[in-house]
């Protein structure tokens, strides 16, 4: 266990423990908990699995090395993050670069789960332990390092859903027990191998920061309207309540929550109809009042487009 993972095993909302091949950090929130799980591949390279089901967690992973590359795979849920005043989202099918340099260890969750890979490269160490390796493939960490990381002004490269990363990750997520750590190995220094040589500037995201200002209106309105899911508000006055321009608000809320509004509300409607019927005996005429549907045809109607079942349906399903 490292310097860092004995530092994790200190902190009060944090335990580490070692499995078969790894060490696995539970983390434990206000309304949830996450895990990193950690495979040292060699001196100076790590692969860490994380799975979240909370909206905000402290990471135990902050080294401070001064050559370090993160190497970032989202496949479910998105994170938030920020530096300075500007906040950007990481989602789904999304691919970053970091070198840490701002990170302060805080990660927010605003769909209150979050899953994927970082994989952690110390530069001065993996040149030695990977040093005939690297020699083969023609793969130059500092060169990787300058290209993405050098002029990183706390924002780091991020490229959306590139099928190469995508296929290279897919396989990272499914690996047979019995040749998991040589696997691993194997698609990090393809990883590498495909950074030293493409350019990633077409494919970098746009419009993906924004101002503390609008986020905090944007989560604002958000608490509001799942508070009072038995009221419609109209796109104009939430845009004059919390006083930001119609088009700042719809994009910035499609950025933080990852869809549009309406779109996000009706299908969050859906859901909180479905716990309700699982863990209530309110009719569905009741449940639809609590979300907003006087009429129940029409709540039915919506139920089973987002669900795939009518009320009566998924309520059986669990009887």
């Amino acid at each position: 266990m490292n310097e860092e993972f004995e530092k994790a095993s200190k902190l009060g909302n944090m335990s580490v423990s070692n499995g078969k091949d790894c060490v696995i950090i539970r983390v434990e929130g206000q309304a949830g908990e996450g895990f990193m799980t950690a495979y040292p591949l060699c001196d100076g390279v790590e692969i860490l699995y994380n799975d979240f089901h909370m909206k905000h967690c402290v990471s135990y992973y902050h080294p401070e090395t001064p050559n370090l590359i993160c190497l970032d795979h989202c496949r479910e849920g998105r994170l938030e993050q920020h530096s300075d005043d500007l906040y950007y989202y990481f989602e789904a099918g999304d691919f970053r670069i970091d070198n840490r340099k701002k990170h302060d260890g805080n990660f927010e969750m605003p769909l209150a789960h979050y899953h994927g890979i970082t994989i952690a490269i110390d530069i001065d160490k993996a040149e030695k332990s990977l040093s005939s390796e690297l020699e083969t493939f023609g793969i130059d960490l500092r060169k990787i390092y300058k290209k993405f990381c050098e002029k990183q002004s706390g924002i780091p490269c991020i490229v959306r859903q590139n099928q190469t990363i995508e296929h290279i990750f897919s396989e990272l997520y499914n690996l047979p027990a019995d040749i998991k750590k040589a696997y691993q190995k194997i698609k990090v220094l393809e990883l590498l191998l495909f950074l030293s040589v493409l350019d990633f500037s077409g494919e970098r995201k746009e419009h993906l920061y924004f101002y503390r200002t609008n986020v905090e209106k944007v989560k604002a309105i958000y608490k509001l309207m799942t508070e009072n899911l038995d009221k419609h508000y109209t796109l104009e006055w939430l845009a004059n309540e919390y006083d930001i321009s119609l088009t700042q608000m719809k994009s910035c809320f499609k950025e933080v929550y990852g869809a549009p509004i309406f779109s996000f509300m009706r299908e969050y409607r859906m859901n909180y109809a479905a716990t309700l019927l699982k863990t209530t005996r309110d009719s569905v005429a009741d449940i639809g009042i609590q979300i907003g549907y006087d009429n129940p045809s029409k709540f039915i109607g919506a139920f089973k487009e987002i669900i795939g079942k009518t009320p009566l349906e998924y309520r059986k399903s669990f009887v």
